[in-house]
């Protein structure tokens, strides 16, 4: 992996010049984040962090049996109806973060035994992330690094990430546009979501795991179906067969209305055992590489 200080250090001017006018996440919504504007993620100059912890609810390949080393950003690109994290990330529930601060949580992650980083919601702190970095991997921080995010991101952004980043673990939300726009508030998603995980895809592969199972590198792509088929999961699914060799697939049956659900009619309900098992009879039909299979509860 590229992390010596001197990569580290050109990476971070880079990311850094994104930030004003903003244009780390799609939005570019010209924030002068460098001033402490705050962009459409409702973040300023400095990351907002919710919590970093052992984690032990992901994936078996991410979680294993020491936990992933989990850091909660603050705030978020997207505006998604029915997040169940909406506290975090529509309300930006959480504390600014210093680089120090971010790198030390890094190492003390790394001292917990966790199996890796796991940069949640990093889409819009990517600069801060980099910040951290440059500080940590001085002082020893080795762990593969997990991007987790929503997978509304930045061609741009991702690339300065070539050699830094992993494993990609991005959400495929939308194979619909129409959808993505009415539940989560952003135009083209699918275009953009496409772009990114090409992106990703481009830098790190097929998924591959250890000969314990633990996730090493390449593009673990989560898909949560949602009521009455508004996801488009088809077309999401589509899509990896098709652009995506080797990526897996965790398809995710844990949709609940939370947050605004209650506001769209056919939202506002959990989906039935019959339409999990559709999308991941198609996926099967596909010949996907399955990273999990959630089930239903």
């Amino acid at each position: 992996m590229k992390r010596t200080p001197v990569e580290l250090t050109d990476r971070l001017e880079r990311a850094l010049s994104l930030l004003s006018p903003c244009r780390v996440c799609p939005r570019a919504c010209g924030a002068d984040r460098l001033r402490d504007e705050q962009g459409e993620c409702r973040i300023g100059r400095l990351a907002r962090v919710s919590s970093f912890d052992l984690h032990f609810g992901e994936e078996p390949p991410i979680s294993g049996v020491r936990g992933s080393g989990t850091v909660f950003f603050s705030g978020c690109s997207l505006r998604c109806a029915f997040c169940q994290n909406f506290p975090v990330s529509q309300l930006a529930e959480g504390r600014e973060t210093t680089p120090r601060e971010l790198a030390d949580m890094m190492l003390r992650l790394q001292e917990a035994g966790a199996h890796n980083l796991n940069l949640v919601t990093p889409t819009h702190v990517v600069p801060q992330i980099l910040e951290a970095l440059a500080l940590a991997a001085p002082a020893g921080f080795r762990l593969p690094i997990v991007y987790n995010s929503s997978g509304y991101d930045s061609p741009e952004a991702l690339r300065i990430l070539d050699g830094i980043v992993d494993i990609y673990m991005p959400d495929a939300k939308y194979g619909d546009d129409a959808s993505a726009f009415r539940f989560s508030g952003v135009p083209h998603y699918v275009e953009t979501n496409q772009a990114a995980l090409l992106e990703m895809h481009r830098q790190t592969g097929a998924f591959r795991t250890d000969a314990e199972g633990i996730a090493r590198s390449g593009v673990l792509i989560r898909h949560l179906v949602l009521p009455g088929g508004a996801a488009g999961s088809r077309n999401v699914l589509e899509f990896i067969r098709d652009r995506l060799p080797g990526a897996a697939l965790a398809l995710m049956s844990q949709y609940h209305p939370s947050y605004r659900a209650h506001e769209f009619p056919g939202m506002d309900r959990r989906i039935t055992r019959e339409e999990y098992e559709e999308v991941l009879e198609t996926a099967l039909e596909f010949g996907l590489v399955l990273g999990h299979v959630q089930g239903m509860e």
